[in-house]
């Protein structure tokens, strides 16, 4: 008689080799066997959604596909920031308790810290993401000598895929704490070596059971903590850039600002295209305040090619705009505002992921209704405005950033300079500096975007150029002319004392001065004659 077998044995040797046939498919490293590798993991987890093998594998293969959104939806509750989003999302800054799903854990927080940052083992600070089966696996992995490995690839894992997303405050704490787990491990096995062991790698260790059997997972090479430490000190340099950036454009320097965040912009290792998106804005904040109203929007058109949906980037762009008396364009950037902020008041939540929200982080729930009345009061006055009749022209030598009693040199050189910086053809050239996290995204569609934006800006900058170069025309015309009636002027004025008669050059004595003078002539020439006889009848009048 056939042994009745029990359901969850079946499911157990069911798991098993799907686990064994998606590393055997992942090994190969081909995109396609990849993707198969994913469904037969996702028909495992299906049958055990706590599976820790099939979740490792399943993240290292969406990572190796470049699919970090899945990566971080899958893991967003061990991202540090997640909690205290989701607090600042809802608007909530009293203390909150949640509960994690599936993982059997509750956590108070504020928003002031997430308590996902507890005190880690070793003496050192980490991350306890680990529901209690963690901890009595832990316990067991003791009582066998063996070193605890459950979790660490989550801090790995999650760690890149952050950085790519942008988070890379949250990707450098998850790397710092999944190198110091991993040191930690390899220091708890070491003592149970010897000294001939150090050379090998960790042994793989077969426990078998039955029919069942469990391989080890072996300690990640030297390459991969070499990556990892790259990809560690790459985000602690842009942080570092951007603090200084940041800093600079507090004190009040926003050219130094402004310098950071292109060393940012423009390094050689690809950026995060969310963390450009930011430091554009940042940057076209650095350049409003330092006069350049046309570098600053250039930078927000490119904000809003990465993200269409940049509050900051469409706000600070209306603002410019405004402030050169372009009010058709701001117009059609305030309705655009207009329509995201109706859109989170109707759906009463903010677009995009939870772990996305810092793009946005100045907009909460509870400001949105406020924030919508204010709008559309300041859509109205301009509309206002125009049926009035009380637009002014734009301010042209505001947009080019020349004053007003500019010279033509001064126009040549600002003009030259918007031709480098701002042509339409090189105005994509960004995009290819950019390291893009999403492998659904159209990167020619940005690239597109971003050159209409700059063909917009570029059509207007010349107009602006076209007006005032107008203005310097008539300016030194009219002072041609002048210089001209000022010539004629004097040299009318020298011919006439040219003609003027010669005994007008000394003009006479007048006759009341005519009979003291001869007198005095008559007494010198007496005393002459009595020195030398001589008749001085001539000398008298």
């Amino acid at each position: 008689m056939m042994e009745k077998k029990h359901w969850w044995l079946a499911n157990r040797k069911l798991l098993h080799k799907s686990v064994q046939e998606a590393r055997t498919m992942i090994a190969t490293q081909d995109r396609n066997a990849v993707k198969a590798a994913v469904g037969i993991l996702d028909t495992a987890l299906a049958l055990s959604p706590r599976h820790e093998a099939a979740l490792e594998l399943k993240a290292q293969s969406l990572l190796f596909l470049r699919r970090f959104r899945e990566v971080a939806e899958m893991l967003q509750d061990y991202i540090p920031s997640y909690r205290v989003s989701f607090s600042a999302a809802a608007g909530d800054d009293s203390s909150t308790t949640l509960s994690s799903p599936g993982s059997g854990r509750v956590v108070s927080e504020s928003c002031e810290g997430s308590q996902l940052l507890l005190a880690g083992e070793d003496g050192g600070v980490g991350f306890r993401c680990f529901s209690i089966s963690d901890l009595k696996r832990k316990v067991i992995a003791g009582f066998n000598r063996a070193y605890d490995r459950e979790g660490q690839w989550r801090y790995l894992i999650l760690g890149q895929a952050c950085c790519h997303l942008g988070l890379l405050e949250d990707a450098m704490v998850l790397l710092q704490t999944g190198r110091r787990y991993a040191s930690a491990a390899f220091r708890r096995e070491s003592v149970s070596r010897s000294d001939d062991m150090f050379a090998f790698s960790a042994g793989i260790t077969n426990v078998s059971n039955g029919a069942a059997s469990r391989t080890q997972q072996p300690i990640p090479p030297a390459s991969d903590s070499d990556s990892a430490a790259q990809l560690l000190a790459h985000i602690k340099f842009l942080l570092r850039r951007r603090a200084a950036a940041t800093a600079a454009l507090d004190a009040g320097h926003p050219n130094e600002a402004a310098r950071h965040f292109s060393k940012i912009l423009e390094g050689r290792r690809g950026t995060p295209h969310p963390f450009a998106a930011e430091c554009l804005v940042g940057r076209a904040a650095a350049y409003r305040d330092a006069g350049r109203i046309a570098e600053a929007i250039s930078d927000c058109n490119r904000a809003l090619a990465l993200e269409p949906a940049s509050i900051p980037a469409l706000r600070i762009r209306a603002n410019l705009l405004e402030s050169v008396s372009c009010l058709t364009d701001c117009l059609r950037d305030l309705d655009h505002l207009k329509l995201l902020y109706e859109s989170m008041a109707r759906e009463r939540k903010l677009g995009g992921p939870l772990y996305r929200l810092r793009s946005n982080a100045d907009v909460r729930c509870r400001d949105i209704p406020c924030n919508l009345r204010a709008l559309t009061v300041r859509i109205h006055q301009i509309r206002q405005r125009f049926s009035a009749g009380e637009v002014n022209p734009v301010d042209n030598y505001k947009l080019i950033g020349v004053r007003k009693d500019c010279t033509r040199s001064e126009l040549e050189r600002a003009k030259l300079l918007i031709t480098l910086r701002h042509k339409p053809d090189k105005a994509g050239s960004f995009v290819d500096r950019l390291d893009f996290s999403d492998e659904n995204l159209d990167i020619d569609a940005v690239r597109e975007q971003a050159r209409m934006s700059a063909l917009i800006l570029y059509r207007l900058l010349q107009k602006a150029c076209s007006c005032i170069m107008t203005a310097v025309k008539e300016e030194e015309i009219a002072a041609k002319q002048r210089a001209v009636a000022a010539a004629a002027s004097l040299k009318e004025r020298n011919s006439v004392q040219v003609q003027m008669p010669e005994k007008h050059l000394s003009p006479p004595l007048p006759p009341s001065l005519m009979g003291v003078f001869c007198r005095d002539m008559a007494t010198v020439g007496s005393m002459l004659s009595r020195a030398i006889p001589v008749k001085y009848e001539a000398l008298s009048c």
